[in-house]
């Protein structure tokens, strides 16, 4: 006899993470019964994020991703403000800006190009002169050649926010089982039918796969007749180590904008804190702090600022992010299995997604459309890795 975990939700979602419970939140408000499963693994990429909000500081053009960051950051002011009402938690959200710092010729050439493309979309950007930039924030390194002002690229305290949706999931009546493990999805009559767990059976009428890095790691199917998937979107881990650093007490702050680069950024956070960061490792499910990511991180700070280099380093940590193959994000329905949706693979941009992911699966889960635009979503559409041989899917049972 198979142990149930409790009692039958509308939908079950596989993950704790920013996505999960954004899409939580906003599926409980729209009055659907919702159970998160949350394993508490180490190395969660939301709880591990610098917390920038900066679409164009890190866009080479626009596409299909560039309007979808745009949108969720638009979003970000409203999003915030009803998370601090529903959850009693204060969401630090920044709006300074971001300044991005060109070092050398070839970081001349693409500031010029990203000013140039920026101007002619109609998006908030300035150009500054080494002196302008210099008077904007004396502490970035005398070396500046010139600078971009990304007025609308903010950050938020990213661990407050993960706290605020957890927090307000649950005030909304979103049950969270914490430290289970996901063993599957269980598939009736070819549909998502809900999740069995290290604890019993969760029965659910969807199944939302929000499990970040170990999305790959997931047996998918546990018994009836659906074997594997053809579409079923490979997720590797992306390590990102960050440095935190502490100024002296009593001193003022050395930055008021996000400090990014080609090779590096720094935040600067309330209480004297300083965020540098990061690196990116493939393929390793290891969340360890290096001394070559340290000093890697460190140099590159220095380079943005020398100020940096003089303070002491307070903390370190590192989170995976989750890429998929093609580096976009997996947000929709299984074409092979309805009733099984994804929103990860978010990889830099889970904390910048929140709000338009929940918004998008919460759309889809209960009108199969979103405002956000249908055909806008086929990009990151799991249907994308759905391979050219015939559907192995639908097999004999195999008596597991």
């Amino acid at each position: 006899m198979r142990k149930s975990l409790g009692e039958r939700a509308d939908v079950a979602v596989v993950g704790g993470g920013v996505a999960g419970l954004a899409a939580a939140r906003e599926l409980a408000r729209r009055g659907l019964s919702v159970v998160v499963v949350e394993e508490n693994r180490t190395g969660a990429a939301s709880r591990a994020a610098a917390g920038m909000l900066a679409p164009q500081a890190e866009a080479d053009g626009a596409d299909e991703l560039f309007e979808l960051l745009c949108a969720s950051r638009e979003m970000y002011t409203d999003f915030v403000a009803a998370l601090g009402e529903e959850s009693g938690v204060r969401v630090e959200i920044d709006k300074a800006g971001t300044l991005y710092l060109a070092l050398d010729e070839r970081d001349e050439e693409e500031a010029e190009r990203r000013f140039a493309w920026q101007s002619r979309a109609g998006l908030a950007v300035e150009r500054l002169t080494a002196d302008e930039a210099r008077r904007v924030e004396p502490n970035v390194t005398p070396g500046v050649r010139v600078a971009l002002r990304f007025p609308r690229d903010w950050q938020v305290e990213s661990r407050r926010l993960v706290v605020a949706l957890d927090a307000a999931a649950e005030r909304l009546g979103v049950r969270i089982v914490r430290a289970v493990e996901a063993l599957g999805v269980r598939v009736v009559g070819e549909r998502a039918a809900g999740v069995v767990t290290s604890e019993g059976e969760l029965e659910a009428g969807a199944v939302l796969f929000a499990a970040g890095t170990w999305t790959s790691r997931l047996r998918k199917f546990v018994g009836g007749d659906v074997e594997n998937l053809n579409d079923d979107p490979q997720v590797e881990p992306v390590r990102g180590q960050i440095l935190c650093y502490r100024q002296p007490e009593g001193q003022p702050p050395l930055f008021r904008h996000v400090v990014y680069g080609p090779r590096g950024y720094v935040v600067p956070r309330r209480g004297g804190r300083l965020l540098a960061g990061s690196t990116t490792e493939p393929g390793l499910y290891d969340c360890r702090v290096t001394e070559e990511g340290a000093r890697s991180i460190a140099a590159r700070a220095a380079e943005l600022a020398p100020a940096v280099a003089a303070l002491e380093v307070e903390d370190s940590w590192a989170g995976l992010r989750p890429r998929a193959a093609d580096g976009l994000p997996v947000l929709g329905e299984s074409a092979d299995v309805p009733g099984l949706f994804y929103a990860t693979g978010f990889y830099r941009n889970g904390i910048l997604l929140a709000p338009a992911a929940g918004e998008i699966v919460a759309d889809l889960l209960t009108n199969g459309a979103t405002r956000l635009g249908t055909d806008a979503l086929k990009a990151f559409s799991p249907e994308r890795f759905h391979t050219a041989a015939a559907p192995p899917h639908l097999l004999a049972p195999q008596g597991r």
